[in-house]
């Protein structure tokens, strides 16, 4: 097979690996799209502890099984699925034993501590692969969906109850929780880079109603708001957004250093919380309501040998919506 790894450089290489075989519980998986995260990108940059390496990155993977290992029954050779960030949990732990398994104590990470897509093939726990039989879109118009849609999906689900939905970070999964959320019935406000006139107007016209710079304040007190940039000043700026009782989500695995603020902010019951990987009940649930919602990511694609330029590209704001790399 072909990869590109990353090593200690912090350089995505080209090389040519033999092909992964699955062991017990496993799937391989021809991949056909892979979404570049900007979770790939922290780990590049060193961002995140490392996880191993050297390591081929990648987690929103869309493939098609072509070999299955001993004792799976649920996945056949064919069969097109996707695979996520969280790719393995204990099973054992308080955590997964109450249905938490987002928080496991010994979990693994597909690209982070267990090679991922940035490659022609991979291999996957089945637990963890999931099928995508009723969702009708090209393969890399869906690959953004299996990390940037799912972990805002959770992010979304964790808001709570509003009418009045504040967004921070107009990336790949604020464009498409957008969607979702407008799906809803709420009203989105979108808080961009400042002076990025592009993403706001790209914000607007999947249904926001109002886009403008994160230095502005909200025209309207917000009943929540949920943050995707890795931006920690984005916080005190959110909780003076929202309401009384409202509350705010950080939905990024990692963040800039959150400001002092005064508590004046956080008085009022409102709450600030944060999102820890996900569950595959998110995942089961988010691919059901995409096709329903009629969720259509806007993608950017990339030859696979390119990783590197996809990589800068999402570095320096260059990429409206998500960037893919295709084998």
């Amino acid at each position: 097979m072909r990869a590109m790894v990353l090593g200690v450089s912090g350089i995505l290489t080209e090389m040519a690996l033999p092909d992964p075989e699955p062991g017990a519980g496993e799937v391989r998986i021809a991949v056909r799209a892979c979404g570049v995260c900007r979770t790939d990108l922290h780990m590049i940059d060193g961002e995140l502890p490392p996880g191993g390496l050297p390591r081929i990155p990648g987690h929103e993977i869309v493939g098609v099984v072509d070999r299955v290992g001993e004792g799976v029954s649920d996945l056949g050779v064919g069969q097109r699925v996707g695979v996520g960030w969280l790719g393995h949990s204990c099973q054992r732990c308080p955590y997964c034993v109450s249905g938490h398994e987002n928080l496991c104590d010994a979990p693994g990470f597909t690209g982070y501590t267990r090679d991922g897509g940035f490659a022609t093939h991979m291999v996957a726990e089945a637990r963890y692969v999931y099928p995508l039989d009723g969702i009708d879109l090209d393969d890399a118009t869906v690959a953004p969906l299996l990390c940037a849609g799912l972990i805002g999906w959770r992010s979304l689900v964790m808001a709570g109850p509003h009418r009045k939905l504040g967004i921070y970070g107009f990336g790949a999964a604020g464009h498409i929780i957008l969607q979702v959320a407008c799906w809803q019935g709420a009203e989105v406000f979108v808080f961009t880079r400042p002076d990025d006139l592009a993403a706001q107007e790209f914000a607007l016209s999947l249904g926001a109603v109002w886009a403008g710079s994160s230095d502005e304040p909200a025209p309207e007190p917000l009943d929540a708001a949920i943050i995707y940039a890795p931006v920690g000043a984005l916080v005190p700026a959110a909780l003076g957004a929202v309401r009384k009782g409202g509350r705010v989500v950080c939905a990024g695995i990692h963040m800039s250093d959150i400001p002092s603020f005064p508590y004046d902010l956080l008085w009022g019951e409102r709450q600030l919380v944060s999102v820890a990987n996900l569950t595959r009940a998110d995942a089961l649930d988010f691919l059901d309501i995409v096709p329903v919602a009629g969720v259509r990511p806007q993608v950017t694609t990339y030859p696979l040998t390119q990783a590197n330029q996809a990589v800068a590209d999402l570095r320096a704001g260059r990429v409206q919506g998500a960037a893919v790399l295709v084998p």
